[in-house]
């Protein structure tokens, strides 16, 4: 009661998140529609079939649940799929069809999701001052323009080498910013201020 306003940013590039991205982009699946694909991973056609609309709509939950996982819970248990090691695990029953799509691909995602978060944190660093100063930036600029302080407001960051430039949002509290758009100063400042400003 009458505390001052708290937020938090957690960002990271996650293994879960890179191995869900390369699974929708190797079996050719467009949601979401907005978000570019990986760069240096191969691209499936989309699925233009039944099969392919059940595939995508499995893989639709599967991404919600990994993205948010609070926010879309399974409504049944979980069983790690075989060759993911602990990136990948669907509800039991619901996701035969996508368990079975998903399997040729395990060695690749797998090396690709841990590649692609090793190369993040040796990016930016293991410590999460630079991260911090980022967004504290952005913050106590957006306070200077409104003349009030910033709002309690939590943000996920999932910083992903995606092959165009840009932030798209990916959950209600989760966005997408491109690995080379995080590493130049200004630029991320700039990008990241209207979503500051929109919880803020």
């Amino acid at each position: 009661m009458g505390g001052t306003p708290e937020w938090l940013v957690r960002e990271d590039a996650g293994q879960a998140v890179l191995l869900a991205l390369y699974l929708r982009q190797v079996l050719g699946i467009r949601h979401p529609d907005e978000l570019p694909p990986l760069r240096n991973v191969p691209s499936a056609p989309p699925a233009e079939s039944a099969e392919g609309d059940v595939l995508a709509r499995q893989w639709r939950g599967f991404w919600e649940m990994t993205v948010e996982p609070q926010a879309h819970p399974s409504p049944v248990p979980l069983d790690l799929v075989d060759g993911f090691e602990t990136l990948l695990a669907l509800p039991a029953e619901g996701a035969d069809e996508l368990r079975a799509a998903v399997a040729p691909f395990a060695a690749d995602a797998v090396a690709y999701a841990r590649a692609a978060h090793a190369r993040y944190r040796r990016d930016v660093g293991s410590g999460s001052g630079t991260a911090y100063r980022a967004y504290a930036s952005a913050i106590a600029e957006h306070e200077r323009l409104v003349g009030r302080r910033a709002h309690s407001f939590e943000l996920n960051v999932q910083v992903l080498p995606l092959a165009q430039r840009g932030v798209w949002w990916i959950g209600t509290l989760t966005i997408a910013v491109t690995d080379g758009l995080r590493g130049d100063i200004a630029a991320f400042d700039a990008a990241i201020h209207p979503i500051i400003a929109e919880l803020a």
